[in-house]
């Protein structure tokens, strides 16, 4: 496994359904950032946001969103197969009881700068994106177990456990209030 030195990371994108495990290509934050604040899924996220039950909200989400792979490229959606990793890795907060209040907070968070940050498909929700150091010795799933425990005992809030897969997916949804470290519109 590498890890990419490179300031602008990449990672794999997919289109739906979320069954649909080979990627299409390779992209990054920006152009992730510029899906997510743009049009294009303002109708699917309107559409499952209006979808109470809860079958039919899981069923809806996994047809309708591309994903993406924050944490590298893949030649397939596995861990097995991960050809170089991103440097990122993709937090997603569940079901908070205040999105703004957590959205404030951790955007202010004195140790992890943010990469990306947005709203969840369903709206009560954040998808994180941040920057890790991998090593021989601190693997992704020791990274994320760390970071898990420094949000909980900081914030008191819980990541999702499935965050620790270095393959999770993360669906794309329409966020025009989507957050990008500034260093990626510098030059675009």
């Amino acid at each position: 496994m590498k890890k990419s030195k490179n300031t602008y990371q990449k990672f794999s994108f997919y289109k739906a359904p979320v069954t649909n495990i080979y990627p299409v290509k390779n992209i990054g934050l920006l152009d992730v950032y510029k899906a997510i604040s743009g049009q294009y899924f303002t109708k699917p996220t309107q559409q499952l946001r209006s979808i109470s039950d809860k079958n039919k909200n899981r069923k809806y989400k996994a047809t309708h969103f591309p994903y993406v792979t924050f944490s590298g490229i893949f030649s397939k959606r596995n861990e097995a197969s991960l050809i170089q990793h991103s440097g990122l890795i993709a937090l997603d907060f569940d079901h908070l009881e205040n999105v703004e209040k957590t959205k404030l907070q951790i955007l202010k968070d004195p140790y992890f700068e943010t990469q990306l940050l947005f709203v969840s498909p369903n709206g009560n929700g954040l998808k994180w994106v941040i920057e890790i150091d991998l090593t021989e010795q601190v693997p992704h799933g020791e990274m994320f177990q760390a970071i898990f425990n420094y949000i909980k005992k900081t914030y008191s809030i819980e990541i999702d456990r499935a965050c620790k897969d270095v393959s999770r997916a993360t669906f794309l949804c329409y966020d025009p209030e989507v957050c990008i470290n500034p260093k990626y519109l510098i030059n675009n």
